[in-house]
């Protein structure tokens, strides 16, 4: 299960010095970078490094995901053979355009060779281009097939090739391909995360495009510099005030005069089951120790017992 990723920071794999701080990095997860941050003298390097990080006993990054270069350069099958069997989290995949596309990765993956008991990684789709947001629901609906986790906006790569100006006032002109990303992920129960904000020095700005990644509905953020993970897991993480009344949710329905019942009447305010929903989903995406146990009942309590 994919966990909250509220902040998910890009490393590059040709920085020896951000890969030697990955252990130090306080993000819901870590994408060491072998695509876009990485210049092609330097990409067999760059794996070469990432590939001694990642198999470091110290290295105790609670997600990791590596983002591969696209199959259609020199480097990506390269790419994928050699982390395929790492005990990494997931592959981040550029420039998917289609399901077979990530069908195509899956078969390189199988060729490599694999460790007993170790899982496969998760695949991550970047959406960065206009023929991806177009086939984005055929895209989802294999994404069981594939292993696909997650999807990622990659807004400079989708404004670049959309020739819009989507980086500026407000992105409007992302609007509908972020709305749609975000509606397909719902749809078919994957992790949508939001595009980079590039002027990391700007600390207002970063804030009010995070915001307002969160109220278009994205799950968290992803980041270029670390300066950006605390605004991101305050932005999209819920507040003390949300969990609260998430736990007053779940008790209330799970309450036996509330057994089998679509609504109820709390602290004066009707609530309806779907409610009840919105509440286990939060509860469950903390930490065990956030979530009370008696909050964390999977049963529907519209099913009386």
């Amino acid at each position: 299960m994919t966990p909250h990723l509220r902040s998910v920071l890009y490393v590059p794999a040709s920085n020896a010095k951000a890969l030697a701080k990955i252990n130090t990095i306080d993000a819901d997860a870590i994408i060491i970078d072998l695509e876009d941050a990485v210049a092609a003298p330097q990409k067999e390097s760059a794996r070469a490094a990432a590939l001694r990080v990642l198999r470091t006993p110290s290295c105790k990054v609670p997600f990791r995901a590596v983002r591969v270069n696209a199959l259609s350069t020199s480097w990506g099958e390269a790419d994928l053979l050699a982390l395929a069997p790492e005990a990494i989290d997931a592959l981040v995949i550029p420039k998917v355009e289609s399901a077979e596309h990530l069908r195509q990765v899956r078969r390189v993956m199988g060729r490599s060779a694999r460790v007993p008991g170790r899982p496969a990684p998760a695949l991550w789709a970047m959406v960065e281009t206009p023929r991806c947001v177009l086939n984005l629901e055929d895209i989802a609906v294999g994404a069981k097939e594939v292993g696909l986790t997650t999807l990622v906006a990659g807004t400079n790569d989708l404004a670049k090739d959309l020739g819009c100006d989507g980086l500026s006032e407000s992105r409007q002109a992302l609007w509908s391909h972020l709305s749609t990303l975000v509606l397909v992920a719902r749809v078919y129960g994957l992790t949508a995360l939001d595009g980079v904000f590039n002027a990391f020095a700007d600390k207002d700005g970063f804030e009010r495009e995070a915001l307002q990644g969160r109220r278009f509905g994205f799950d968290g953020k992803t980041l270029i510099h670390p300066a950006q993970l605390g605004p991101a897991k305050r932005i999209f993480g819920p507040d003390e005030a949300a969990i609260k009344r998430a736990r007053s949710i779940v008790r209330a329905f799970n309450q036996k005069n509330n057994a089998g019942k679509g609504v109820i009447s709390l602290n004066g305010e009707m609530v309806e089951i779907l409610h009840w929903h919105e509440a286990q989903r939060l509860l469950d995406s903390l930490p065990v120790k956030s979530a009370q146990p008696s909050s964390r009942a999977k049963r529907d309590p519209k099913r009386k017992k």
